[in-house]
């Protein structure tokens, strides 16, 4: 393997370079509405819709989420027992060929990332840390290395809601030389974007578990040496606050929260936890407040049955809008071609997506009374946003909104993001309606007289 001259001082340096991701990624992930047995038709046809009717707004990123190497892994099965899994012969582990006919004769996911490129579009996968449960009872060899997966793996270190990964002793060569072999392997692949689960502090039970400092750096090392640029991010959270450098050193987005379903009382906690996480958001680094659960989910994922969200319009708006200022990732997590026209229209909306793609100094501003402010620069300073919240029962009339939330004074043109139309002139504040779990978002400029 030749090493990309490119990518060697960001090796030496041990850190990732931000310019894989400088904007937050954009894209489709599998999990909300397949759960752990998507098929290649199923991943072929968001791609398809994808590069249709999306790609155009800046999406991109098609992702196949859990269990696409375990052929009989449903949602009842997957969490507390030891699943079957097909491997190489190297314990890594390879798609299904039943549900993934294009990777049979040994050629992995390439023919399916091949398809996804072709339509100009970004192919990635979800990833489990450790190593196989199969792989080191065999004790297969781990290519680079004398020793065997039996030798690096530690059983006592299990995912607690996966227990069919063993965790790595990274303080053994082998273990660094397993990780460095998938990232090769990911890389002949075609693999643009890795999620990488149980690397965060959370047991998918509630419960907080360590930071995997040392696996963490390990796939960090083994993307970078690999060759292929890799945006890589870190799952589960909620990643706890004072490992910020840590992770915007090792990792391109890293997950605040745990999973993030259609639940108005969940939507209501992701804002605090934006409001802690906003002032460490830099470009390329990104905290991730999780999936967008819009359009038909639930399909074979983990929670409920198969739905259009559970979310009406205004949480919708809400959830898209406080994603957007506070820069989050977006992974829409239906089923495209089954998607309503409101989701549709929610990540579509240009002047919207800029703020997420662009906006600068993104700050929860004031927060009372269910009334949550956030406002952010728009790109160069050229003007200000300004969103409203309300996470209450009730529609909040009149509110009176100051130009000095956003450091502006004097006549200024407000214009409504959403609706896409300019409101008009206003001096020094202007008042809106805010309605009940609902959300509004201006861009707020100078009226400069030419």
């Amino acid at each position: 393997m030749i090493l990309k001259h490119t990518n060697m001082d960001k090796i030496m340096e041990n850190r990732l370079p931000a310019s894989w991701a400088w904007k937050p990624p954009m894209g489709w992930n599998s999990w909300d509405c397949f759960g752990v047995n998507v098929t290649e038709a199923e991943v072929r046809q968001n791609a398809e819709f994808m590069a249709r009717y999306l790609k155009p707004f800046g999406w991109e990123y098609i992702v196949v989420d859990l269990g696409w190497y375990a052929p009989d892994a449903n949602k009842d099965n997957y969490k507390h027992s030891r699943i079957p899994m097909i491997t190489d012969e190297y314990g890594r582990l390879i798609p299904d060929p039943v549900r993934f006919p294009s990777s049979s004769n040994g050629e992995g996911f390439k023919p399916l990332a091949d398809y996804v490129h072709q339509l100009g579009l970004k192919f990635g996968i979800h990833i489990m840390r450790g190593i196989p449960w199969i792989a080191a009872e065999r004790n297969l060899p781990i290519l680079g290395s004398s020793q065997g997966a039996k030798e690096v793996s530690n059983p006592a270190d299990m995912c607690k809601w996966f227990n069919s990964m063993y965790g790595i002793n990274m303080t053994l060569p082998g273990g660094q030389a397993y990780y460095n072999s998938l990232t090769e392997l990911y890389a002949s692949w075609g693999v643009d974007f890795i999620k990488a689960d149980d690397m965060g502090s959370w047991d998918g039970e509630g419960n907080l578990t360590p930071y995997r400092t040392d696996e963490v750096e390990g796939l960090s090392k083994a993307i970078a040496l690999s060759g292929r640029q890799m945006v890589l991010s870190i799952s589960p959270g909620a990643a706890y606050i004072g490992h910020a450098e840590h992770l915007r050193k090792h990792a391109h987005l890293w997950r605040i929260s745990s999973d993030f379903w259609d639940d108005w009382e969940a939507l209501k906690r992701q804002f605090s936890r934006c409001a802690a996480w906003a002032s460490r958001v830099t470009p390329g680094h990104w905290p991730d407040a999780d999936m967008l659960p819009f359009g038909k989910i639930g399909i074979r994922g983990e929670v409920g049955e198969p739905r259009q969200t559970n979310f009406n319009e205004q949480e919708l708006v809400t959830l898209m809008t406080l994603w957007c200022m506070f820069r989050s990732p977006l992974m829409f997590g239906g089923h495209l071609p089954e998607s309503d026209p409101i989701a549709l229209q929610l990540i579509t909306n240009p002047e919207v997506l800029a703020v997420n793609q662009y906006s600068q100094n993104n700050a929860e501003l004031a927060n009372s009374d269910d009334l949550v402010i956030w406002g952010a620069a728009q790109e160069k300073d050229r003007g200000k946003y300004l969103a409203a919240f309300n996470l209450g029962d009730t529609e909040k009339t009149d509110v009176n909104l100051s130009f000095s939330l956003v450091n502006l004074a004097g006549a200024c043109v407000v214009r409504d993001l959403w609706l896409r139309e300019d409101m008009g002139v206003y001096s020094d504040h202007f008042s809106a309606r805010i309605p009940a779990h609902g959300a509004r978002l201006w861009l707020i400029t100078p009226n400069v007289v030419q």
